[in-house]
Parts: structure tokens; sequence; C-alpha cells
């Protein structure tokens, strides 16, 4: 993956000699005494990371972690006591004001917690506010508004006004005006954090689904682990303007860096941010639909397993055959695919965990994890949605452990 944007030891201190509270921070004094000491804010010391190009990075942390500072200063509304920030190779805290300007309008754009909308604009008004202010003529800016209202799903809503709207709804308009600047980068500095809980959780799918689409590289503030976790394609842990983290959501769950974190983590719901990917084991004892029944009984008998997946050539799943019916079938000379359980329950490999478990609990069979086509990606026993709620390691054992449910490979 290409690095879009890379932080090297950026620091951000607030008060009148800020480069004089380095020592201090250097020899472990903590933000408290340095406040108490010096009059002076620690926000960001020493932050370093890479963000690449079109990935959904999470910067999460508690109230005066330093997540907003250090996001401020990806836009240069805080510009970095110490440290460069480089954007394509360029090292934005050397840009002149010109080139801060091409920045800002071109190439990165910034979502609001509060939206930020105009009261006497439209909703298309609103979306078109930044290219207008660019100068594009008022066709052109109009044609473009209206792309990203369909975008964010705001069609037939073109000549509402902010406060026709609801907290979701205008929260979809600034995120079309941000988007309508086509960014590289969009910063969104907790924008669902205002939202009703229901609203919350639409919201975080319909910015999942329009990521899925544009393929921006997106850089997400909040302080909400379960959010950060579900979003997020890695997340940065901070505290005191420390990153003590950095890693998938996966990772965090399995290898916490410290007692922090782990604290952190701890009353995460993992249902809602495991997915079916992340405890699917590898198939093994598939049968081809070419194969027949003498060979599909025999796969059967060498893994010790009492019923099998059938695939065709392409390994695209097309059902599943049990030991009973693999001999019934034989009896009565019929063919492999005349006998075929057609019933299987099936998940998309990003299906999360909270919308597997009334499938698991009701399937005699695993489940099958597939793609679009139906390739056949893993298996899902009731045991592993299970162990993936109380596991230390939030993962399925990776032999298949076996439950009371048939097992099938």
């Amino acid at each position: 993956m290409t690095v879009k944007m890379k932080l090297e030891n950026v620091s951000k201190i607030f008060g009148k000699r800020p480069k004089k509270i380095i020592p201090l921070i250097e020899k472990g004094k903590s933000k408290s005494e340095i406040l108490e000491k010096t009059g002076h804010t620690v926000g960001v010391y020493n932050a370093s990371m890479e963000i690449m190009e079109g990935e959904t990075f999470v910067i999460m942390g508690l109230s005066g972690s330093g997540k907003s500072t250090l996001i401020r200063c990806l836009n240069m509304l805080n510009r970095p006591t110490a440290g460069a920030i480089y954007v394509d190779g360029e090292n934005i805290v050397e840009y002149n004001a010109q080139q801060l300007k091409n920045y800002r309008q071109n190439k990165i754009a910034m979502v609001f917690q509060h939206f930020g909308l105009f009261s006497h604009r439209t909703v298309l008004g609103n979306i078109e506010y930044g290219l207008e202010v660019r100068g594009l003529e008022k066709e052109k800016r109009r044609e473009i508004a209206q792309k990203h209202l369909e975008v964010v799903g705001l069609k037939g809503y073109e000549d509402k006004y902010p406060d026709e709207l609801s907290g979701g709804m205008q929260q979809r308009v600034g995120i079309a005006r941000a988007l309508a600047n086509d960014p590289d980068i969009l910063l969104m500095d907790e924008p669902f954090s205002a939202l009703d809980p229901l609203i919350r959780r639409e919201m975080q799918l319909e910015l999942l689904d329009i990521q899925n689409r544009l393929k921006k590289t997106i850089i997400f503030i909040t302080h909400d682990v379960n959010e950060a976790f579900k979003i997020g394609d890695r997340v940065a842990v901070m505290k005191d303007g420390f990153v003590e983290q950095i890693g998938t959501p996966e990772e965090i769950l399995e290898q916490p860096a410290n007692e922090y974190i782990s604290e952190f983590i701890k009353d995460i719901d993992r249902s809602k941010i495991l997915q079916a990917e992340h405890i699917m084991v590898k198939p093994f004892g598939l049968v081809s639909l070419k194969d027949g029944l003498n060979v599909a009984v025999k796969v059967m008998r060498e893994n010790g397993i009492s019923s099998a997946f059938v695939v065709d050539r392409e390994r695209k799943l097309q059902g599943l055959v049990t030991i009973d019916g693999a001999i019934e079938g034989l009896k009565q000379k019929k063919t492999l695919q005349e006998v075929l359980d057609l019933d299987v329950n099936t998940v998309e490999p990003a299906e999360y965990v909270q919308d597997i478990i009334p499938k698991a609990l009701e399937s005699k069979y695993p489940i099958v994890v597939v793609d679009e086509e139906r390739h056949i990606k893993g298996i899902i026993l009731r045991v592993h949605v299970l162990a993936s709620l109380i596991s230390e390691n939030g993962n399925g054992d990776e032999n298949g452990a076996e439950d009371e449910e048939t097992v099938s490979v």
C-alpha cells in the first residue's frame, strides 16, 4: 500500500514558549506537572505514524488525550511545535500561505462534530459552498453537489434547510459538503458523537458504505472504542498526548501494548467489532460436484465427519451432502447433485458477529463464509461464535474445536 500521510515526531504544546517544554517531557514530567509548573499544555508529544492511501485510520482516546489536537495539526489549524507531516512526500509544516491554501482547498477536507451548516442556505447550497469559494461556475458546482447529495442518500432534499433535517441528515450534508471538493484526505472529528445511538449506528454503516465506494483516505477521531474498532482499518490509541499503540482492531484486541490499553478495551462489545473473516477457519474435506457420491463418502470417512460442503470446479458453493444422504443415494443410484441439501447458511466475510449469532444458534451445520460469487472463504462453527465473545484474544479455535453440532467442512 502507498503511504499517503506520514507523521514524524509531531509535538504540539500550547503556551508562550512551547519549545522550552520539550526537555521537561523528555525528563518524564507528566502533562499535569508541566501545566502546574509552567502553565503550558502538552497537546501531543512525539507522535509518529504512517497512514495508507485509501484506509480508514482512527485516532481514539478519552477527553484530553490529544486526539483532536493532533487531527488539527493535519490540516495545519494547529501548527506543530516540532516534527514533520508529509503528505504525498511533501512536508506541509514547511508550506507557505499559498501552498497551505491550495492544500486545504484541493487535498484535504474536514467534517465537524456539530455539522457547521449554514442555516440560511439550502442543503444543496451548503454542499456546494466550498466549490463556490473556489470559483466554480454555478452550473458545474450544482452538478457536483447533486452527485454527492445522492452519494449520502439525500436525493429529494435539495431545497430543504438544515433546521428541517434530523441530526443524522444534517451530518450527511456535512459529509457531502466535504466530499464535494473531491479531497484525497477526509478528516472527521467525532462526527457522530452528537447523534442519538440509533442514528449514530446508521451513520457508521453509511460511512462504511461510502468508503467502500469512494476509497478515500479517512482519518476519524472518536472517544468510543466500539466505534473505533468497527470503523477503523487501523487504530491509534492516545493518552495524555502520547500515542500508546497503533494496530488493526484485531491486533490491539490480541496484543494490547500495556495495562492502559488492556483496561481501555476490556469492556468492548466484540460482537460489534469482530467479523466473519476474523473467526472463520479454513475449510477442509470439500467435495467437488464432479467427484460423485463414492468420493463424497470416502472424503467424509477419511476426515471423520458426517457431512461435507460441495463445490463446483470454480470452488463455488453448491450445497451440502450428509453421510446418510450419500449412502442412501448410492443405494438408489442417485447422483451427488440429486442428494444435495441446498439450504446452507452463508455469510459474507465482512458480516459482524452480532448478526451471525442468530444464524449460528439456529443452524444444524456450520455457517459458510462466501464472497459475492459464492466462492468458499471459510467456515464458522457455533463454538467459534461463542468463543469470539469470551476469548481473551477474540479468535475462534484455529483447530476448529467441535461442540455438540455436527462438524461439516
